[in-house]
């Protein structure tokens, strides 16, 4: 990183420069710093904003050390959260792995889920009514007509069905 400028460098660049420097980061883009100070400004601006909230609810005319300080603490509770220590996880992974993976009966090709849980399976039926018509003298029943339903009412629908696969009918 090179030093040029730093005596035109605003206070809180030269502070944020110092920090880099101290956590033993000698080699940045000069962008990190302005990022940091973005983020340094945005995260004071929500503070102070939380803070002055907090302050208005208490009914205080100008916002204490304690407004800030339950302002940061409520940041810290709802942003930022630890990871479950590492017992926890090799524990849950113990418990998740006792059971054993199901046993593969796959043949050539992608295994598909069982019939009834695919999306071409037939999931519903269609209420078709059956049509009425007039019998005239000119109108004369087929031969070998069948007359099976006769016994179902005239206006009763009848449920029908049919496959969305791509079977070919023979």
């Amino acid at each position: 990183m090179a030093e040029g400028g730093e005596e035109d460098m605003p206070r809180d660049g030269k502070i944020v420069k110092e920090l880099l420097r101290s956590m033993n980061i000698d080699d940045y883009e000069p962008q990190v710093v302005h990022q940091f100070l973005e983020l340094w400004y945005q995260y004071v601006a929500d503070v102070l904003t939380d803070a002055q909230m907090y302050s208005e609810h208490a009914e205080k005319s100008v916002i204490d050390s304690d407004d800030i300080k339950l302002a940061i603490q409520s940041k810290v509770n709802f942003s930022f959260s630890q990871p479950p220590p590492r017992e926890v996880l090799l524990e849950l992974a113990r418990s998740r792995n006792k059971a054993p993976l199901p046993k593969s009966i796959a043949g050539p090709g992608i295994p598909l889920p069982p019939e009834q849980d695919i999306l071409i399976h037939p999931n519903y039926q269609l209420a078709v009514p059956k049509r009425q018509h007039e019998e005239t003298e000119d109108d004369e029943e087929p031969a070998g007509s069948n007359h099976d339903q006769s016994d179902l009412p005239q206006d009763a629908p009848q449920p029908v069905s049919f496959s969305l696969g791509s079977k070919d009918p023979k």
